[in-house]
């Protein structure tokens, strides 16, 4: 193609990080690329918790609406804060191979082994009411923190110290590798323990629907068993109607089915942790996204809409 394609990302050092990875994917296929930083609402009220904030696609929106206008050819997106309903007008291009979508703990005192391991009354940051709720499950007793920022600005809280300092904080694995960060990591928890957001792990490439020169330029970076992982995760999600915020955790492991099948594990838990159900279904890979309407099928016989309503 000619031309230089515009990548538009968040300016945070993870989304750059992303972007500046799928600019050199396009490159070794000839493609030029540059990136387009775009502030985002959630990046400009980093001093509220998530779930305070109204409406849906604080990370995406703005980047979306350069997208429709024209100024930029790409979004880039970590999959997790995208809507599972796109923008009328937009589609998804390329599910590049997705990282590790399971979560950690980071600790300021080494030893720790686990989250049984935290000490009584433990101080544990995270600002995902996912990982709230799943932790208050297993842990009633720890103290959670609100913990927003950048990654680097997050380990740092932890590993500092001083007055009111943070024990401990659950972030995704991926973020720490994609920034060489993976040291920090104490723990990294089971997905069936503290499950993953749905498409956690992985990045979204999204296009103007009617865009076909700049999705055949995106085709190679396709990667299909992430595409059918993320694609059954994000449809557990839709069919519960929950946004990217909701205390929704969904895993497409590579699992047990047999006959080449995955498994989807999907699970919703109350605020307070008091409650929380969990259910799977295999994975038709000819069809993904039929496992997430089973699960939430599953879940929703379970109550699972009156926890997320709570």
């Amino acid at each position: 193609m000619s031309g230089i394609l515009k990548l538009g990302t968040r300016g945070s050092k993870l989304a750059l990080w992303q972007a500046g990875w799928v600019r050199e994917r396009l490159a070794e296929r000839g493609v030029a690329a540059e990136i387009v930083v775009i502030k985002t609402r959630g990046d400009a009220e980093v001093d509220r918790p998530l779930q305070q904030l109204e409406g849906k696609g604080f990370f995406t929106k703005e980047i979306e609406a350069a997208l429709l206008e024209r100024r930029i050819d790409v979004a880039v997106h970590s999959l997790k804060d995208l809507p599972t309903r796109l923008t009328h007008g937009l589609a998804l291009a390329a599910v590049p191979e997705r990282a590790d979508p399971r979560d950690v703990l980071v600790t300021r005192e080494r030893g720790v082994t686990s989250l049984a391991g935290l000490p009584p009354a433990a101080r544990v940051g995270t600002s995902s009411l996912r990982r709230v709720a799943q932790l208050r499950h297993l842990r009633p007793d720890v103290a959670v923190l609100p913990l927003r920022g950048n990654v680097p600005t997050r380990v740092r809280k932890v590993q500092e110290g001083g007055d009111g300092a943070l024990d401990a904080a659950l972030l995704a694995r991926a973020g720490l590798e994609r920034l060489g960060l993976a040291a920090v990591v104490a723990v990294t928890l089971d997905p069936l323990e503290i499950m993953p957001a749905p498409g956690q792990g992985a990045l979204g490439l999204e296009v103007r629907a009617d865009d076909r020169t700049t999705r055949t330029a995106l085709a190679p970076l396709e990667h299909p068993p992430s595409a059918r992982q993320v694609a059954a995760e994000r449809s557990l999600l839709a069919a519960l109607g929950g946004g990217c915020q909701a205390a929704v955790a969904a895993y497409a492991g590579s699992g047990d089915g047999g006959g080449g099948k995955g498994r989807l594990y999907g699970r919703v838990t109350a605020r307070d942790g008091a409650v929380q159900i969990t259910a799977s279904a295999d994975v038709d890979p000819g069809d993904p996204a039929a496992a997430g309407v089973t699960v939430a099928d599953l879940l929703r016989a379970q109550g699972a809409l009156e926890l997320l309503a709570r």
